[in-house]
């Protein structure tokens, strides 16, 4: 896909253009965030701006439909509720290319292989980015981004070849930048030195007098420092300006006839890590910072930074950094620097950055009596010494970028290595730090480690003994390493005793304790959350209270009880510490190391009515929010009562089925895990959670989830022998069990759900069985019996005016007439139910209609209408998230098409649906698979690659799902 100009698509080296501007502003708007969702309602409004027109849905996809023709690949945009997302494999457009050449060339040791690189970059822009979009408003940011990416590309394209010594060819080129960019100093400066470079000395220094007129005119400055210091270069013909450094001899020689300066090597590091193992993508990471062929120059400059996200405490940064420098040490003939900041000592002595430098300098062969006296003049002189030689400075353990700018080269053939548990994204944002995240270690690494220190025949000798010791440490190096010590120092002890023991719920941080503080799991950490603040440092001990797998934003502020503002604070402070991790935007995690260490805290500290209220702070919180999702993806009463949140609960609130849905699809694991976790205490809490997951995780196909959600609720509920629970978790269960093809567990369930909701006096929760009982007597082909279902559904329904739910029985009794041969009764029914159902606004109810009025519409030989009527069906059940229901639109759809004679509209629709039902494998997905793979091997020959495709789904496996 490109964009580097008009937007088309090239196929196989052939150009295919897109017709239309709102085709060009799908594709833009999916090909500039590829592999990401793009949310439907946001797609609609970045196409057709606030106005849509009102069949928006059908022609969008029409134009999908187009695209995925377009791109030879129908699976290149998929749909992901909320939205859609294009998922092509590589650099799917020339964007991507662009930014990857750019990221090379920019990065190479050899100019001539960068500017090659370089030039190819800007070879790919054909003018204006977006060219056809300009009149949209969202595709502006972007095009600027484009802008400035293009400007970025050309000025390092110029270093590059500055560098190959092409100043005379360039100065044209660079005139006509400043003409566009006036205003821009780095385009003046390169001008200005190309210019010197050619012998026009004069040109130069009018060039600059030039520029300093204009900021003066227009902004009322004056030139920054660089260029003042070119401008004082120029005037003293200072001959560091007349070749790049790239090909001036390296400084640390002397030149001929001298001797050369006489330094000391310094040789730091600390030994070497015999049994270190794994990490081969962060050494990866750092071996790009030099280059390919050492001899040939100088490692790339800047300051790499082991850090960020999941640089907790024990994950390893000081191994790593270490073994990484003696890996390497040859590239660095000058020597090796190493210091230990001591950035989180327990006793706070952290060593500031004028001590090291006294070390550093007494290292470098300083005399004490030619150090000076302020710290400045003493980096100033540190700088000087080490200006041309290649040396690798290690700072351990850093506390803040403060602490080590000082102490960081200034020299590009120098490089700095910062291990710190805090996230130094300034150093990134100001020296230009290469980030790299070291996380804790995945399961194979693990049993990396412990063969590497215990051997791997005991390793091999009892495989998941190491396998659950490596589990049980969460994959933490410091914690890992501490198990292999204490096994080692007794052999004929076995793995599976150590297991054991870190298996105890209260004694994993004891077990993991080899004997003083830098080994010992829980003094580590401790040493991180001694820095917290106090409130920062009570929310960590009360997310040792959280059920987990993570976190986000507002759930956190319930459980501490403040604000969301001051909670989104507090995590960044303890993700900064590396005690959390933000996986994604607004959500954190920590691993389980923590999590016991916040749970011992929280226990020890805080009290038990403090931890109690925080727990129903956080499960009021999260079921009144869950209560409110549900009542947008449902639309209709549901036969739960919750009672008020407690203050500081501060539910969310939503305005429509997407946002919903998106926080179902964030959430739901939270849930489930809050519901399985609860005790008899909490049993309100978790069959109403329960009851709450119903609908999103029947819709997502996750019905072992919801099964064991109300297996759950169902235990707690006959402790405390409440009939109401009792009757939502059987309702539940009955649910969860249809789904999976268990009917005659299904049936007991409802049952009891019936007798129960019957003794209650419960309308609704009756209406509820009788709608599900008339679907699996559907679902058998006893249409009579469940049209009597219908009939009850809609009696109850009524007795409580509830108009949504009695359009949804309206709807099934129109299905279940049709399915009789009663069409026109059925089509009566339908027609009601619509009505009835966009007055209440429930849009899978009105999905479930408009697919049951296109059944109608194709038996009555209406197949426009019928295609009509399965298209609305399929917008609507897309928004919802309805899989299942999805694929069976499809089904009928590509029956429909196949009806009115259109194979390849039925060939597309057909597949579909069968993709969709792969991806779920649900239990009633079998009979409808080998009808599609029938009808496709009927179909008559429809678009190229079809025969492929049915090989692929009649291969064996694939027919045995099918029931073949």
């Amino acid at each position: 896909m490109r964009l580097l100009g008009t937007v088309d698509v090239v196929v196989d080296g052939a150009v295919r253009p897109v017709p239309g501007q709102r085709r060009q502003a799908v594709l833009a708007a999916l090909a500039l965030q590829p592999a990401q969702i793009v949310r439907t309602d946001l797609l609609i409004e970045i196409v057709w701006g606030d106005t849509p027109p009102a069949t928006v849905g059908n022609t969008l996809q029409s134009h999908l439909s187009f695209l995925r023709r377009a791109l030879s690949d129908r699976a290149a945009i998929r749909a992901r509720p909320p939205g859609y997302s294009l998922e092509v494999a590589g650099e799917a457009t020339d964007v991507q290319t662009a930014e990857r050449l750019i990221r090379d060339g920019t990065r190479c040791a050899d100019p001539r292989e960068g500017a090659a690189r370089l030039q190819a970059a800007v070879d790919l822009w054909r003018g204006r980015p977006l060219a056809d979009l300009t009149d949209l408003p969202w595709f502006d940011d972007h095009a600027r981004r484009l802008d400035h990416l293009y400007l970025h590309a050309q000025q390092s394209l110029t270093r590059a070849r500055l560098a190959l010594g092409e100043h005379s060819q360039l100065v044209t080129e660079l005139e006509r930048l400043r003409g566009q960019y006036p205003l821009h100093e780095e385009i003046h400066r390169l001008l200005i030195l190309a210019l010197y470079r050619a012998g026009r000395q004069a040109d130069a220094l009018a060039a600059y007098q030039e520029l300093r007129r204009t900021l003066d005119a227009e902004l009322g400055i004056e030139p920054s420092l660089a260029l003042r210091e070119l401008l004082a270069a120029i005037l003293r013909q200072d001959p560091s300006l007349d070749l790049p450094p790239s090909l001036a001899p390296a400084p640390s020689r002397a030149p001929t006839g001298t001797a050369p300066a006489k330094l000391p090597v310094p040789a730091q590091l600390p030994a070497a890590i015999a049994s270190f193992s794994g990490r081969d993508r962060e050494l990866a990471q750092l071996e790009e910072l030099l280059p390919g062929d050492t001899a040939a120059g100088p490692a790339r400059g800047g300051v790499a930074v082991i850090s960020a996200v999941s640089g907790t405490a024990g994950v390893g940064k000081t191994a790593l950094a270490v073994h990484w420098a003696h890996r390497v040490r040859e590239s660095f003939p000058d020597g090796q620097l190493y210091v230990n900041l001591r950035g989180f000592d327990p006793g706070g002595s952290v060593v500031g950055p004028a001590e090291v430098m006294r070390g550093f300098l007494d290292a470098l062969g300083v005399p004490p009596a030619r150090v000076p006296s302020g710290l400045d003049a003493q980096v100033g002189l540190y700088r000087s010494l080490l200006a041309g030689r290649r040396v690798l400075i290690v700072l351990d353990n850093a506390r803040d970028a403060e602490q080590v700018r000082p102490l960081l080269p200034g020299s590009a053939n120098c490089l700095a290595l910062v291990t710190s548990r805090n996230r130094l994204t300034s150093l990134a944002a100001a020296e230009g730090a290469h980030l790299l995240a070291v996380d804790i270690l995945t399961p194979a690494e693990a049993q990396d480690l412990l063969a590497a220190r215990l051997g791997a025949q005991r390793v091999t000798a009892e495989p998941a003994a190491a396998r659950e010791i490596g589990d049980l440490c969460a994959g933490l190096p410091l914690a890992l390493a501490i198990v292999a010590a204490r096994a080692a120092a007794q052999p004929r002890v076995p793995l599976a005793a150590f297991a054991a023991e870190l298996r105890e719920p209260d004694g994993r941080l004891n077990a993991l304790d080899a004997g003083d503080s830098v080994s010992r799991v829980r003094e580590v950490f401790s040493w991180s959350y001694r820095t917290l603040s106090a409130d920062a440092a009570r929310l960590f001990r009360l997310l040792g209270l959280h059920p987990g797998p993570d976190v986000g934003v507002r759930a956190a502020g319930a459980l501490a009880g403040v604000p969301t503002e001051r909670a989104r604070s507090l995590l960044a402070e303890l993700a900064g510490g590396h005690l959390l991790t933000e996986h994604s935007v607004g959500r954190y995690v920590f691993h389980d190391l923590l999590r016991a260490y916040a749970a011992e805290l929280v226990a020890a500290q805080d009290s038990e009515e403090s931890r109690r209220a925080a727990v129903h702070r956080m499960l009021d919180h999260y079921l009144h929010t869950a209560y409110a999702a549900d009542a947008l993806l449902t639309r209709r009463r549901d036969p739960i009562t919750l009672s008020p949140a407690r203050p500081g609960a501060a539910p969310e609130t939503f305005t429509d089925h997407q946002q919903a849905l998106a926080w179902f699809t964030a959430e739901h694991p939270v849930l489930l895990a809050a519901v399985e976790q609860s005790t008899a205490d909490l049993a309100a809490h978790a069959w109403q959670l329960a009851s709450t997951l119903n609908t999103f995780l029947d819709r997502q196909g996750q019905w072992p989830a919801l099964a064991a959600a109300h297996t759950t609720a169902l235990n707690l509920a006959r402790c405390r022998n409440d009939r109401t629970a009792r009757a939502n978790a059987h309702r539940g269960l009955g649910l969860a069990e249809d789904r999976q093809g268990h009917t005659d567990e299904a049936r007991t369930h409802y049952a009891l759900a019936l007798e129960l909701f019957d003794e209650l006096g419960n309308h609704a929760g009756q209406a509820r069985i009788h709608q599900n009982l008339g679907r699996m007597s559907s679902a058998r082909g006893d249409y009579r019996e469940a049209l009597d279902h219908a009939h009850r559904t809609l009696v109850h329904y009524r007795a409580v005016n509830d108009r949504g739910g009695e359009a949804i029985a309206l709807n099934h009794l129109g299905w279940y007439h049709t399915k009789l041969g009663d069409h026109r009764q059925a089509l009566s029914h339908c027609l009601r139910a619509l009505a009835l159902i966009q007055e209440t606004g429930d849009p899978n109810g009105e999905a479930h209609t408009w697919d049951s009025l296109g059944y109608i519409h194709r038996h009555l030989g209406q197949h426009g209408e019928a295609v009509d009527c399965y298209r609305h069906a399929l917008d609507l059940f897309r928004i919802t998230g309805d899989r299942y229901s999805e694929a069976t639109a499809f089904a009928y759809l590509g029956d429909t098409h196949h009806d009115a004679a259109d194979p390849d509209a039925a060939y597309d629709a057909w597949t579909r649906a069968l993709a969709i039902l792969e991806e779920l494998g649900h239990a009633d997905a079998a009979p409808l698979q080998a009808k599609i793979l029938e009808n496709l091997g009927r179909a008559p020959k429809g678009p190229q690659g079809s025969v492929k495709l049915l090989d692929h789904r009649l291969s064996p496996s694939n027919s045995r799902r099918a029931g073949k």
